[in-house]
């Protein structure tokens, strides 16, 4: 298979000044194929938000190596960044992330533009990803006048618009009923299988992480443990997530 993204013995320190370091990270490896759906999991104050930043660039490692589609992330100059981003990310955040004064189909081209597409091609590709997560009625709206689902379904739109490498999803039905979380879990399900997309996503609820095909559970900044979906329905993977989350000791996300 191969490997979107690679994680070796990777490191994020912070402190140190007084001899208080504390260990965020602490020599993770692991691998990502192409068109996996894999979730995160850990308690509040596991190291998985940071290493989520670490590989998004937002923040740097303080030693091992992340590569995203072959580049070796460690190895770019700050300048570089926001064009690595834009080229081979696409984030999915909690709070939606929209701009206001922007209607829902303007929110998702933005990207487009910004990366200088074809203007002519624009349109075509905003509204043929709207199909595909139902929201092309919603367009000509701007974000206060659509759901929270909708928004988040926006979101998706957004981040798929570029056809990047690795979706970042960052507890993205934390602001959602469990109806909106449901029907995203659902497309977002949807868009890996059916697109072939290779999502990341960070959740500590095990309702979330049961629509992902392999979960990384996090402890102290270390790998505990690594389950698989596999033949099992998702009720029992479930159930098999709330096992591992009871042996590591931290909360509970909603069960629904």
């Amino acid at each position: 298979m191969e490997h979107i993204l690679k994680l070796e013995q990777v490191k994020k320190y912070y402190g140190g000044a007084a001899g208080n370091i504390t260990k965020a990270v602490d020599g993770i490896s692991m691998e990502v194929n192409k068109g996996e759906f894999t979730a995160i999991m850990g308690a509040s104050g596991s190291g998985k938000t940071t290493l989520l930043n670490c590989i998004s660039t937002i923040d740097t490692v303080t030693a091992g190596h992340i590569t995203v589609n072959h580049q070796d992330i460690t190895k770019i100059k700050e300048k570089d960044f926001a064009s690595f981003r834009r080229k081979n990310l696409g984030f999915i955040f909690q709070d939606f992330n929209l701009l206001d004064t922007l209607t829902i189909e303007e929110n998702i081209s933005l990207s487009l533009i910004i990366n200088k597409a074809n203007p002519s091609s624009i349109e075509r590709r905003v509204h043929a990803i709207a199909d595909k997560l139902g929201i092309r009625d919603i367009l000509s709206k701007f974000p206060y006048e659509v759901s929270g689902g909708q928004k988040q379904r926006c979101a998706c739109a957004r981040a798929l618009i570029n056809e990047p490498n690795l979706i970042l999803a960052d507890e993205p039905t934390g602001a959602l009923d469990s109806r909106s979380s449901r029907l995203l879990l659902e497309t977002m399900s949807d868009i890996n299988r059916k697109m072939h997309t290779t999502i990341l996503m960070v959740t500590h609820d095990p309702f979330s992480a049961s629509f992902c095909e392999r979960i990384l559970f996090l402890k102290d900044g270390k790998l505990f443990n690594e389950i698989f979906k596999g033949e099992k329905s998702r009720k029992e993977f479930f159930n098999e997530i709330l096992d591992i989350l009871t042996l590591l000791g931290g909360e509970l996300g909603n069960v629904r």
